[in-house]
């Protein structure tokens, strides 16, 4: 089974489409970012800091973005333009994101590709993990990057499981995706385009573009004693 990142992203929003190779699954562009970066990043800081956050000498930082008091960027990282990072947003290395991305209060990234616009505002952990344009994780949203058992990652899917070669791998979140609060993306899951995740779901597999994943919580009701 080949997943191509087209299937999930548009390429068009996204300064570093060559991270996303023509014949590839599109979770092998993990493995890449790390010698990209290496490749092309030519540390700058052309926004505006608040204050003063740590900021590493393995960073670029575009015009209009602003970093707040309390953020920590360790890098290598390449930040697009006009983006928020907020206080208490932990930029560890191998970081790529677009512009008008909205890096949030007591989130952690590593080794991720987040394309324009994507909203990561409020407690999250994003390891290993590809976020596509627009895409939005609520409040306390996890993507899980490594299994229990520390065995390779696959992707669970109609046509069967798919190795992936990879130790280290959350979610693929595609365009306009929703990701409801204290939602749980298992390692490997994919999420199809403008496709919606309920919140408090611990999800695995795949989602097609355009589906909801929901369940119904059974709630008992009692007199207080």
């Amino acid at each position: 089974m080949k997943i191509s990142a087209s299937d999930y992203l548009d390429l068009d929003h996204t300064d570093h489409r060559s991270l996303f190779k023509k014949g590839r699954n599109v979770w092998e562009a993990l493995s890449l970012i790390d010698s990209y970066l290496q490749f092309r990043l030519k540390p700058a800081i052309l926004g505006r800091q608040i204050g003063r956050p740590f900021i590493s000498n393995a960073v670029y930082i575009g015009r209009g973005t602003v970093i707040e008091q309390g953020a920590v960027i360790k890098g290598p990282a390449w930040i697009g333009d006009n983006c928020e990072i907020r206080s208490g947003c932990y930029i560890r290395n191998n970081v790529i994101v677009g512009d008008g991305v909205v890096l949030g209060n007591s989130c952690e990234f590593k080794n991720c590709v987040i394309f324009d616009e994507a909203q990561i505002p409020h407690f999250n952990y994003v390891g290993d993990s590809i976020l596509g344009w627009r895409a939005h994780l609520g409040a306390g949203v996890v993507l899980s990057n490594k299994r229990l058992d520390r065995a390779e990652v696959t992707v669970r899917g109609p046509e069967g499981v798919t190795p992936t070669g990879l130790l280290k791998f959350g979610a693929i979140v595609g365009d306009r995706a929703e990701i409801g609060c204290n939602a749980v993306l298992n390692p490997g899951s994919l999420i199809g385009r403008e496709a919606v995740i309920y919140p408090g779901l611990n999800w695995s597999g795949i989602l097609a573009a355009g589906m909801v994943a929901k369940f119904r919580q059974q709630v008992e009701l009692a007199p207080r004693s």
